[in-house]
């Protein structure tokens, strides 16, 4: 990791950081999915952990535990098998940032906030389809497991589902 980061230079995320957010987002809308002003605003504003680095312009991360009233596919693949929980619904970090441990970063923190808000685990999926061994590889060495996979957007994209059981 590079020591010059770490959970001090986190901050919680707000719609004052919609900008940056959106920025870094939609660079990277192949791997999540593309966002627009209102849609970051909402996800947000139901966010159970919300955290980024330079207000989310070099790395954020966004979940939502169970109860959230999101609409999404993922989501309602966990909430029909695997509640409760805390959905990991987009992590990216920029690219000048990769190999700096940062994700590693905001998911100890994300496992830190779950655990002291009474929850035990913790889920996410990654594309098949379009592929990201990169973030296969990095949810394996995190401790996630697979637990299963769907097609979704119309067959335009393939999912495996993760989750992490946390001790």
């Amino acid at each position: 990791m590079d020591v010059s980061r770490g959970a001090n230079d986190l901050h919680n995320l707000t719609s004052l950081d919609l900008t940056p957010i959106l920025s870094l987002n939609n660079a990277h809308a192949k791997e999540t999915s593309l966002l627009d002003e209102d849609s970051l605003a909402a996800l947000l504003g139901m966010a159970f952990y919300a955290r980024g680095i330079d207000r989310g312009a070099t790395a954020f991360l966004i979940a939502l535990d169970h109860n959230a009233p999101y609409i999404n596919a993922n989501f309602a693949w966990f909430k029909a098998s695997r509640e409760p929980f805390i959905y990991i619904d987009r992590i990216i970090v920029a690219k000048s940032a990769c190999g700096q441990g940062l994700a590693r970063l905001l998911y100890e923190d994300l496992f830190t906030a779950a655990k002291q808000s009474g929850h035990s685990r913790v889920v996410c999926e990654v594309n098949i389809e379009p592929p990201n061994p990169a973030s296969d590889a990095f949810h394996s060495a995190m401790g996630f497991e697979g637990v299963g996979q769907a097609t979704i957007h119309n067959g335009t994209k393939t999912v495996r589902y993760f989750e992490k059981t946390l001790c």
